[in-house]
């Protein structure tokens, strides 16, 4: 039978674990918060970048072909996590990986692949891919510069050494509050679509800007900034996910932990009373036998 001191004890127990969701699920809120800010702050950026390559490409600048081979020259970049109680969010974003390179009859044994967080490779193993690299995610809004230069390093590594001009991203993306999915991007080759559509949109100053530079040089350094904004963007969405499946799961965990509290709670006073009247009982039984010999 439980007694009251070990309900009181488990009531404790259960007020600490309360303590500790509450303290995660703010985090997790705070994270995503500052995560969705650095997301918005790259945007004026990322038309800055967007406004250069409009004006070289006026000017004479040639964007890298993309090589007419349908998968020898691809390699993909899929997004997770390092830490749990991040619900299925690993699972949601390997499973669309996977499902597009087969419908694009990409060869998962062998095609270039590199893991940011380590709960993709169950997944992705699972599915015959072997990650070629793991990367740590970042802890912070602070990690994910250098995060984005090892990523820029592995996308080099690969045109240079293995002739990889197209590189695919999949990541989580959120939605809003505590949910997200998981999305594709085609980080290169460019979409020269968009490039045209660039081109051909009125400038809104004045005159255009003018440069110095070879127009083909600039191209490849606007090219590197469109790349790290890709990166940094992915990152930092991937980054908004994780928090927001984290603080789902802490929202499920803080209704089942008041839930317990309650019943509890509940057996504490009942079991309480209880006590309390087997002691009124024995001293009125006392009393009565006292009486009695009286």
């Amino acid at each position: 039978m439980e007694t009251v001191e070990g309900l009181k004890r488990k009531l404790g127990s259960t007020e600490d674990l309360q303590s500790v969701v509450k303290t995660m699920k703010a985090m997790a809120a705070v994270n995503i918060r500052q995560y969705e800010k650095a997301v918005r702050s790259l945007a004026d950026y990322a038309r800055t970048v967007e406004l250069g390559l409009a004006v070289v490409l006026g000017a004479g600048g040639r964007p890298p072909r993309a090589r007419r081979k349908a998968h020898g020259n691809l390699g993909v970049v899929v997004f997770g996590s390092d830490q749990g109680m991040a619900g299925s969010l690993n699972e949601q974003v390997a499973s669309l990986a996977i499902d597009d390179l087969k419908e694009n009859a990409v060869d998962l044994a062998g095609l270039p692949m590199v893991a940011v967080g380590q709960r993709l490779l169950g997944p992705w193993e699972d599915a015959g891919g072997q990650a070629e690299s793991y990367l740590q995610v970042a802890g912070s809004i602070a990690g994910i510069t250098p995060l984005v230069h090892e990523l820029l390093f592995h996308i080099q590594a690969w045109g240079e050494e293995r002739g990889i001009d197209r590189v695919w991203l999949y990541y989580n993306r959120q939605q809003g509050g505590a949910s997200y999915k998981p999305i594709k991007r085609e980080l290169l080759p460019l979409d020269r679509s968009w490039l045209e559509r660039l081109v051909s949109e009125p400038w809104q100053g004045p005159s255009l800007p003018a440069f110095t530079m070879d127009p083909q040089a600039l191209f490849s350094a606007l090219l590197r900034q469109y790349l790290f904004i890709g990166l940094f963007q992915a990152l930092a969405e991937s980054a908004a996910s994780e928090n927001a499946s984290r603080l789902a799961a802490m929202q499920g965990a803080e209704k089942s932990i008041a839930e317990r509290m309650d019943e509890l709670t509940r057996r504490y006073f009942q079991r309480r009373q209880s006590a309390i009247t087997e002691e009124l009982l024995d001293i009125v039984s006392g009393y009565e036998a006292f009486s009695q010999q009286s």
